[in-house]
């Protein structure tokens, strides 16, 4: 059997991540006819049926599932080995500043990758005293939440935040059920900073989105996921960050409506120091990690 392109297995486990072809070629900066000719071609040179079509929607088979796992493995193993043979005569003092919820639902569970492919780098990660804040003059790289416009700053988009409802399972229970958005009111709304998410949802399910001025507003994720946990009311949860609450059955999804935040996250570093060897290893080792999906621990609530 002839041995596929690295672009097609890339998209395979990048379609296998997302479950839709859309999605897949927004992540590979491709076009969704690109990403459709790849999973044909590497089904071509296959010897099993990866791929079932129910009306105009593609879905991978058992089988497909599978190999798309191992091939997430073989270049998560891949992209390892080229870090740790980079990684060599890197040396340095790296400050990085990360969102508090970004840091402990994903990066901390990852970090160690990057400190035994880079063991010369001194590495320190903070949290930023506001949310957004990229003016800390002690601080190399930035991982921060915003709109991408950072003065002196070369910026990089790295994650979107796509929306849902979230709260604990005793909620839901204690309603019987919740069939409509309106419901989320009788639960109690929880939100960070402002109505400004809540007022999205709404707006995009149909209703008034004044309706969200009401509920308890919060200046940290942490405090709006703790309440949400502990059943005192529901929460805009981030999609991606708060899957390991949602695995753990912790927390949620009466809805499964999304919406798309008009502010997302990005990767900033300071221009003078763009150039910097320690600097670009890590925005190189967090692009590598990045490509291999969101996948996180069982227990862990995201939050920005």
């Amino acid at each position: 059997m002839r041995i596929p392109s690295t672009q097609a297995l890339r998209a395979l486990v990048s379609f296998a991540r997302h479950g839709s072809v859309w999605q897949a070629a927004d992540e590979l900066n491709l076009t969704r006819s690109a990403v459709s000719h790849q999973l044909r071609m590497l089904e071509r040179d296959l010897d099993f049926h990866m791929l079932n079509r129910v009306g105009t929607r593609v879905e991978l088979t058992a089988q497909g599932r599978a190999y798309a796992e191992d091939v997430r493995q073989a270049l998560l193993a891949i992209s390892g080995s080229a870090a740790r043979n980079t990684g060599r005569g890197v040396a340095g003092r790296l400050t990085v500043s990360c969102a508090p919820g970004f840091a402990s639902s994903w990066l901390c569970n990852k970090i160690a990758r990057f400190t035994s492919a880079y063991p010369d780098v001194a590495l320190s990660i903070i949290t930023p005293r506001r949310l957004g804040e990229v003016t800390n003059p002690d601080v190399d790289l930035f991982i921060t939440y915003g709109n991408g416009e950072f003065a002196d700053m070369q910026s990089e988009h790295i994650l979107d935040v796509v929306s849902s409802p979230v709260c604990s399972p005793a909620m839901v229970n204690r309603l019987g059920g919740m069939p409509e958005p309106r419901d989320a009111l009788r639960l109690g709304l929880l939100h960070l900073l402002n109505h400004e998410d809540w007022a999205l949802w709404f707006s995009s399910v149909g209703l008034d989105p004044s309706l969200a001025a009401r509920g308890v507003v919060f200046s940290d994720m942490h405090l709006v996921y703790a309440a949400a946990l502990a059943g005192q009311g529901i929460a805009m949860g981030d999609v991606i960050l708060s899957q390991g609450a949602l695995s753990s059955g912790k927390l949620v999804r009466p809805f499964e409506h999304e919406v798309r935040a008009p502010r997302a996250y990005y990767m900033a570093v300071p221009l003078a120091i763009a150039e910097n060897p320690t600097v670009m290893a890590f925005r190189s080792w967090l692009r590598a990690e990045l490509d291999q999906g969101f996948a996180l621990p069982l227990g862990g609530a995201g939050n920005r």
